[in-house]
């Protein structure tokens, strides 16, 4: 069934931002001195806009990993025409919620003055505006799919402005605020400074376009290894670093979802984590069981669970009751992310099943019709 929505939250004049000094901040230098005044950012449309959401979603992602196609050396209107094309098909195969790649790697695929021009979109037009406008030509909901923390590779770095503040910390504050995982650097979000910069990214999209919901994916914590913020958690005076790095990724999405609904309640937020919950604890520390069971943190999740019902380690449909039990006495709502992008190929870490999805070509249909027998779950495709 479908919802529209109109926004019971007043349009702010004025949002002060403040960069906060953490106490777990070893740098010497005041970050406040790159701070940006994002509220010039905003531009206050004169109505509260109309949201497009559905209480069972069938979504679709449109991957950064899509765009040398779809994007680069792209005109707008061969741009616009292909996005016009994908969301006919998408509203043919009963498809009702994009999640669009919007920032990837502290990107943008949309107008930002917080972070640099996408490397596909090499031409002056606006993505996002463009989707937003022919999705909803056709009632389908956009989330704006951002990922927080992932950010360029160090040589990608030297190309970016040092107007921009990701670059000052790549400059000033490496090892605290930004930090090297094998050539890629990546947000700490153990830092007030950072939640505060991503949420006011989140601010500056949801103020400036139509978007029905923000969507974060699996890219929390980069790795495991102590070294990443061996600095901040030594500064912490916490004595369990995994639990530590955990309320670090509860505070950053409590965050994020606080900031969407002080400024529009009826913006949705989502966050796609990892199918294998031991993979959500122990490699990206994130909490999902506390986002499945309290208010607080988001409104959908959307575990990708890019299994066949073969696997040996995540059967399908295990996988599926251990999230649908965390979910099924809360307000969340339950989307699973399905792999379309296996199909008729092998599934290596599979087991003995790794060749389902060679032998088996109705993998998606079958999860489709199992998920449909369960109310209010709903599922979002990955090509």
């Amino acid at each position: 069934m479908r919802i529209f929505k109109l926004s019971g939250i007043a349009i702010m004049l004025m949002f002060l931002v403040s960069c906060g000094n953490s106490e777990n901040n070893s740098c010497q230098s005041s970050p406040e001195l790159y701070h940006q005044d994002i509220e010039q950012l905003y531009i206050t449309p004169e109505k509260a806009p109309e949201h497009i959401n559905y209480n069972v979603q069938h979504a679709r992602w449109i991957s950064y990993l899509e765009y040398s196609d779809i994007m680069l050396n792209k005109s707008e209107k061969e741009f616009t025409d292909y996005i016009i094309k994908m969301l006919e098909n998408a509203k043919s195969d009963d498809i009702n919620t994009i999640y669009f790649h919007s920032r990837a790697f502290g990107d943008s695929y949309y107008k930002s003055e917080l972070f640099p021009q996408g490397t596909f979109l090499n031409q002056n037009y606006d993505p996002l505006k463009i989707i937003i406008t022919e999705a909803h030509k056709l009632d389908i909901s956009v989330h704006a799919w951002v990922n927080p923390l992932r950010c360029q590779t160090a040589e990608e770095f030297v190309t970016i402005s040092d107007d921009f503040t990701t670059k000052k910390w790549f400059n000033e504050f490496q090892g605290t605020y930004i930090c090297n995982v094998d050539g890629r650097m990546w947000l700490n979000p153990a830092y007030d400074e950072v939640t505060d910069f991503i949420s006011d990214g989140i601010l500056e999209i949801i103020r400036n376009y139509d978007v029905d919901g923000i969507h974060i994916d699996d890219y929390f914590y980069p790795s495991a290894d102590e070294n990443f913020d061996k600095s901040a958690f030594s500064d912490s005076g916490q004595d369990n670093l995994n639990q530590w790095r955990i309320d670090n990724i509860n505070r950053l999405v409590s965050e994020i979802y606080s900031e969407i609904k002080n400024y529009d309640d009826d913006i949705l937020f989502g966050i796609s984590p990892q199918g294998n919950i031991d993979i959500d604890y122990n490699s990206q520390f994130a909490d999902v069981k506390t986002w499945c069971s309290n208010s607080g943190y988001c409104d959908y999740i959307v575990p990708q669970i890019y299994f066949g019902f073969k696997n040996d380690i995540c059967p399908f449909e295990q996988t599926f009751q251990q999230w649908y039990d965390m979910t099924k006495n809360s307000d969340i709502s339950l989307v699973i992310g399905l792999a379309v992008y296996k199909e008729g190929k092998e599934d290596k870490w599979a087991g003995s099943g790794k060749n389902e999805w060679i032998e088996d070509s109705d993998v998606i249909q079958k999860q489709k019709d199992f998920i449909a027998e369960y109310e209010n779950t709903g599922y979002s495709l990955y090509y």
